[in-house]
């Protein structure tokens, strides 16, 4: 069961066929540069599907950011692809979305909703991304130079802190 999660400005809902053309459009543009971008249809499609079917597999996956007024603002996902060595929690933006706090409103209600079920949760973040790294601290995560990266890369792992169960 995918969740849809409710905040005071916005709509986290599951992702709908509709969607994917905006999904794919940012993805090939350059606002996707610090996810290894641009990307073609194909890589867009098989995130998209990715983000999806991980709710299935997991019992977490990827939302889309929809504003109060309807708009379609971004996603905002914890994912683990099969590169990863830990759950990630990962926000995008589509242009026009960004400077209203959306990325950190989403953010912190996916992990608020999901935290209690992950025995660890990470943002694999590129080192040049100086607003995703400014969110990921307002978020509470602290560099953790000693987590594994996916595939090696040379991004930073901002730890999230995850809740103990006692």
């Amino acid at each position: 069961m995918i969740p849809t999660i409710r905040t005071e400005r916005l709509t986290l809902r599951p992702y709908r066929f509709e969607d994917f053309p905006a999904y794919r459009d940012f993805l090939a543009g350059p606002r996707s540069r610090f996810m290894s971008g641009p990307h073609g249809a194909e890589t867009a499609w098989a995130w998209f599907c990715n983000d999806t079917a991980s709710w299935q597999f997991f019992g977490f996956g990827g939302l889309m950011i929809e504003a109060a007024d309807g708009t379609l603002a971004g996603g905002v996902n914890i994912t683990q692809g099969p590169d990863f060595p830990e759950p990630e929690l990962g926000w995008f933006l589509f242009d026009g979305a960004e400077g209203k706090g959306y990325a950190t409103e989403a953010a912190l209600a996916l992990r608020d909703a999901l935290i209690a079920d992950l025995p660890s949760l990470v943002s694999y973040i590129d080192r040049g991304n100086a607003p995703a790294l400014r969110l990921a601290k307002r978020l509470g995560a602290e560099r953790d130079a000693q987590a594994a990266t996916p595939g090696g890369l040379g991004c930073l792992v901002l730890r999230h802190r995850v809740r103990v169960a006692s």
